[in-house]
């Protein structure tokens, strides 16, 4: 899967660029989460979903680590412009409530 990195001091924005988060691109962005999600690098990481339109559970997983590595060093995940499919799959696994979702990037630096 093909990403764009943007590092914004206290935020680093990470742009996914493909409409489909499944069991192919999983590995790969699971290893990035951990590169991205280092104490020494910002406390918020916001993941931009806009292209994203299928997500399955290894997209699911991936998540939930870039989640549980950014909470123990004390930071948070934001999810932006969830497609209304990932956000169905996200209702039915109650994810919804763990992650802070935000419709744009721009609400996403402010929260």
């Amino acid at each position: 899967m093909k990403f764009e990195i943007i590092k914004d001091g206290k935020a680093t924005i990470l742009k996914l660029h493909g409409r489909k988060l499944d069991s192919t691109v999983a590995p790969e962005l699971k290893a990035e989460f951990l590169l991205l999600c280092k104490p020494k690098n910002a406390a918020k990481l916001i993941i931009d979903l806009k292209e994203v339109q299928f997500c399955d559970s290894s997209g699911l997983s991936a998540l939930l680590i870039a989640d549980r590595t950014m909470r123990q060093h004390g930071g948070t995940v934001h999810l932006v412009h969830v497609h209304d499919k990932v956000m169905d799959l996200m209702r039915i696994t109650q994810l919804d409530r763990m992650f802070t979702i935000n419709k744009k990037v721009d609400d996403a630096l402010k929260a």
